[in-house]
């Protein structure tokens, strides 16, 4: 199934590197997609649909209705407006799932010229190479992500929750950083590059990749509430792990009296 995965992305990967966009498509509050966006995943789900038929898929673009807890999710431009923008922080992320948790995890980050892959027994992986989580442990010496401010119904909630860890991390945090990715924020955690990655929400296409990558080199993946993130999650907690104590404390100072602050949800955010 892996080398499936890794066989799938590739696909997208190439349409990445030798295709321009050409469309670029209003989708919802401040958010779009893009014709390519489309085009890589329809390639990829045919292509996971004749290897694996037998496997349920799920694309960001097309959706899905899977009949199985197992399936593909695939989100063919993870940073779709960074690529519209010339900014080279966007990739391809696919995972097998259970229905609950990631399987396997591959991203591609073309730009950056890195492959990322994670498995059940094998570690993690990033161009042949075993990862593993810093071993940062204070915030004066961490680089923390946040994700994206969010847009839609709930963005008000969202935000002001955003703007009160940034609040909190400013004086404590060696660097904080909003790079508009979240498979490229976990993908950074499991080799690293970055300290912790803070995401208030949890989509499966943009997560489930990245959080099979970040747990298999070593990080702690969490929700808010410490709980071990799962497809219920509200939100994607990744720490290098000597962090992840510091990183709960920050939360719960910026989340208390929201709806952040219990974490788990009843349905996706």
């Amino acid at each position: 199934m892996l080398d499936i995965a890794l066989d799938a992305v590739r696909r997208g990967t190439r349409r990445l590197k030798t295709q321009a966009v050409q469309q670029v498509i209003a989708q919802g509050d401040r958010d779009a997609t893009t014709d390519l966006d489309h085009i890589i995943e329809r390639e990829i789900l045919a292509f996971l649909a004749e290897r694996t038929p037998g496997i349920d898929r799920f694309g960001e673009e097309s959706g899905g209705n899977p009949t199985t807890p197992r399936r593909w999710v695939l989100d063919p431009v993870d940073g779709t407006l960074n690529l519209v923008h010339g900014l080279p922080l966007y990739g391809v992320s696919l995972a097998l799932t259970d229905g609950i948790r990631p399987l396997l995890g591959v991203i591609s980050l073309p730009v950056l010229d890195r492959t990322y892959w994670a498995a059940p027994g094998i570690g993690a992986w990033r161009d042949g190479n075993l990862i593993e989580p810093s071993t940062v442990t204070g915030l004066p010496e961490a680089m923390i992500a946040i994700g994206d401010y969010g847009t839609g119904d709930d963005a008000p909630e969202r935000n002001a929750v955003a703007i009160a860890l940034h609040a909190v991390l400013a004086p404590l945090a060696g660097k904080v950083r909003m790079l508009g990715s979240a498979a490229v924020d976990l993908a950074l955690v499991a080799d690293g590059t970055l300290d912790a990655s803070i995401t208030l929400g949890n989509r499966d296409w943009d997560m489930a990749a990245g959080v099979a990558i970040a747990r298999a080199a070593g990080a702690a993946v969490t929700d808010t509430d410490g709980s071990p993130h799962d497809s219920k999650s509200l939100t994607t907690i990744a720490t290098a792990p000597g962090l992840t104590g510091a990183v709960a404390d920050i939360l719960t100072t910026a989340t208390t009296g929201t709806v952040y602050a219990s974490g788990r949800r009843a349905a996706s955010c």
